[in-house]
């Protein structure tokens, strides 16, 4: 658990999905500078779509911070923003139907998401992904959920694994 460092934590999170669906993974980075990594976790999640996969990210790490640490988040995935930011309180109130009337996707995450949100202080940055200058925190969960996605096996800072390596989408500095 991440403890009482600071006014606001930053932190990123993303999923990966090779195929949507198609093999999968999900990963959190948390940092104390707002550019580098200080914790990160990252793990495989067999077959599943990109949708999953983003929301399974953003329930990890608020699983991994304490509840009265506030927190910044930043994600590239419009939807799972949107999901737990915009579309939930409708969900709930329709009760967990969308406005056509259809049952909620994934709604098992997005009601643990809800119950972790609960209370706590948690501001939604959407950053662009695979820029060559973009958001570091995010680059370092993308490329982690990625390589999750394709070994199928968890890594992190806990588990003294090397940082992941270069995400192919994102396009090299100068190129």
């Amino acid at each position: 658990m991440i403890g009482r460092m600071r006014e606001r934590v930053v932190a990123a999170c993303d999923g990966a999905s090779k195929g949507n669906p198609g093999p999968a993974g999900w990963a959190w980075v948390v940092s104390d500078d707002e550019r580098t990594a200080a914790r990160w976790e990252s793990g495989p999640l067999g077959r599943a779509t990109n949708n999953v996969a983003e929301l399974t990210a953003l329930e990890r790490l608020l699983t991994s911070v304490e509840p009265d640490v506030p927190l910044e988040v930043r994600m590239d995935s419009q939807y799972a923003m949107k999901a737990v930011t915009t579309w939930l309180p409708g969900w709930k109130r329709n009760g967990w139907k969308t406005a056509a009337g259809k049952p909620v996707a994934n709604q098992d995450l997005v009601v643990r998401i809800d119950a972790l949100l609960d209370g706590r202080s948690v501001e939604f940055r959407y950053v662009p992904a695979h820029q060559v200058d973009g958001d570091p925190l995010n680059d370092f969960a993308d490329r982690a959920a990625s390589q999750a996605a394709t070994v199928q096996e968890a890594a992190g800072s806990a588990l003294g694994s090397p940082e992941p390596p270069p995400s192919p989408d994102t396009p090299a500095a100068g190129a």
